[in-house]
């Protein structure tokens, strides 16, 4: 299936310049969104995942129902003052300043095999952030898997040493 033609390009969105990738158009065609959840699925099969991990708030619209499929649990990471127990903290640049992720400190058990999932790999900030918050939790990330890759913003270096799938590329 070409899931690119479910993708809607939004000119000059949020700012000047930017093409943006819509994928609710996507996710409101069941079809389509069942065919990359099921490629993602198959994807995280081989991986022999145990957990699944998504940054807010895509990163949760696509993970949850690959979470589903596997019969394993999601974790979700989240900005400071989200998540209602104990947390850890990885901060991460932005353009211009700093951001910051955090995950319950008792969502990854040591030596779990976690794949995360999020809509879009773009610079690689969010995602390198989201390693981080895994691994210093003990999990191992087996997998990274996002709908859409902008490889003109090299996010993919950020991730260097990582399995990365990716479903659309532009």
């Amino acid at each position: 299936m070409d899931l690119k033609q479910y993708v809607t390009i939004v000119d000059n969105w949020p700012k000047e310049g930017i093409k943006f990738k819509d994928i609710t158009t996507l996710m409101d065609n069941g079809d389509a969104y069942r065919y990359a959840t099921d490629q993602i699925v198959e994807y995280a099969k081989e991986k022999q995942i145990d957990l699944v991990v998504g940054p807010e708030a895509r990163g949760f619209i696509i993970g949850c129902p690959v979470a589903y499929a596997l019969g394993v649990g999601f974790a979700p990471v989240r900005k400071p003052g989200k998540l209602p127990r104990e947390t850890i903290q990885q901060q991460y640049g932005l353009e211009y300043g700093k951001d910051a992720l955090t995950i319950h400190k008792d969502a990854i058990k040591p030596g779990q095999r976690v794949l995360i999932t999020d809509d879009l790999l773009a610079t690689g900030g969010t995602i390198d952030a989201t390693i981080k918050l895994v691994e210093e939790l003990g999990g191992i990330v087996a997998g990274t898997a996002f709908l859409i890759e902008l490889t003109y913003l090299d996010g993919r270096d950020k991730l260097e040493g990582y399995d990365i799938m990716t479903l659309m590329q532009y």
